[in-house]
């Protein structure tokens, strides 16, 4: 039996504005919006993409799983994105690391990576 990535999802407060702030850090759209859920992607037929839930609490511990995004140009991409609405965040990462963790507008905590071809690169 064959399984693939199809979505990972999100918990949000304000799903419209963390799924467009997503949206742009992605260069993806929204593919379905409703009330109870947004799924973003780059294309309905392009997986994974991303589905956005609402949730009542608020977070409160730093995140068990984070998206790891690799650009072109590290720092010109965090550039981009704090203009977004991303924040630094400390996760204890230390001074001395290859990425820069990014907090996205609901604090969900991401990693902005050195350039990368593979995965094992």
């Amino acid at each position: 039996m064959a399984v693939s990535l199809y979505q990972v999802v999100v918990d949000a407060h304000d799903l419209p504005s963390l799924a467009r702030f997503w949206c742009q850090v992605l260069d993806w759209r929204v593919l379905f919006e409703a009330e109870d859920e947004i799924v973003i992607g780059a294309d309905p037929s392009a997986l994974p993409g991303i589905c956005f839930v609402p949730v009542g609490e608020r977070r409160t511990v730093k995140n068990r799983l984070h998206i790891d995004l690799t650009p072109d140009d590290r720092d010109a991409e965090v550039d981009r994105l704090l203009a977004l609405g991303a924040r630094r965040a400390d996760v204890g990462q230390g001074e001395d690391v290859t990425w820069v963790v990014l907090a996205d507008p609901e604090g969900n905590e991401f990693c902005v990576l050195r350039p990368k071809e593979t995965l094992l690169d």
